[in-house]
């Protein structure tokens, strides 16, 4: 029986998603999980890879079950083995055709930034930081220049193992909460920032890297236009410095609704 499964975690403690000799990454204390759970060795896919201290709110893994179980029995078994910060959302028997990477259409993610005078405390690791006020529509024009499709060379780290830079953004959304006008004597209102970022594929590094140059343009230190520029580089010499893992969330990958799979985890819930 193949076993599609919704997990979210909080990565600020692991070395990413894929697994290392360490063993201190999301998969490998997910596949050992399943295995105690199982009492037998499970191996996962996972939909899309996280770096080292990025979070994951709907990472979605299947693996072939070498023993049959009620989905509520993997999920409530498999977390009593797990760590407090990573935690199964749900489980979906699912056909053998089925694979977590190849069978998605786009993939989702969030960027949670706190614009503030003072740096993050309760959420240190949790969102990323500038302590300047940001331009809310620049970065909107600037993201529309990277709508469809395009090679996005100068947005790739060097290390990326994608075939093709060649990718398909298909929505950025930017939208602010205000949660106050700014403490005395500091007029920089205290907000949250949430970017949105759904394509069919994504390279290594590369909203962490789009990230750097919209808060340059926010921040008044690029144009509007930069954004355009950057891109037609094809160059990752002239992008921005890729920004901090801290804020970025995978959302999770979107299944064409035959699959039965869920959109959401209660997990989406929290974010600003």
């Amino acid at each position: 029986m193949r076993v599609a499964l919704g997990v979210s975690y909080n990565g600020q403690a692991y070395q990413g998603w894929q697994s290392q000799p360490s063993g201190q990454t999301v998969q490998d204390r997910l596949e050992a999980a399943l295995s105690r759970f199982a009492t037998e060795p499970v191996h996962t896919l996972c939909a899309g890879r996280t770096d080292a201290g990025v979070h994951g709110l709907m990472q979605v893994v299947h693996f072939d079950a070498p023993v049959q179980r009620p989905a509520a029995s993997w999920v409530r078994g498999t977390n009593a083995f797990l760590p407090s910060d990573i935690a199964v959302q749900w489980a979906h028997a699912v056909p053998d055709g089925f694979h977590a990477r190849a069978s998605a259409t786009a993939r989702r993610y969030a960027y949670v930034l706190l614009q503030s005078p003072v740096r993050p405390s309760v959420e240190a690791g949790r969102v990323g930081w500038v302590f300047q006020p940001l331009d809310g529509d620049a970065m909107r024009a600037a993201a529309a220049q990277l709508l469809g499709e395009h090679d996005f060379t100068s947005f790739r780290a060097a290390a990326c193992q994608a075939l093709s830079p060649i990718k398909t953004m298909q929505r950025i959304d930017i939208t602010q909460q205000v949660l106050s006008a700014g403490s005395t004597g500091m007029n920089i209102p205290v907000c949250y920032w949430r970017f949105e970022f759904e394509a069919n594929a994504f390279l290594h590094h590369m909203i962490r890297n789009i990230m750097g140059c919209l808060v340059a343009i926010g921040r008044g230190s690029q144009s509007v236009c930069w954004m355009g520029e950057v891109l037609q580089a094809r160059s990752r010499q002239v992008a921005a410095p890729t920004f901090a893992p801290d804020g970025l969330y995978f959302l999770g990958p979107v299944y064409d609704p035959t699959w039965g799979l869920p959109e959401r985890t209660p997990a989406f819930d929290w974010l600003p």
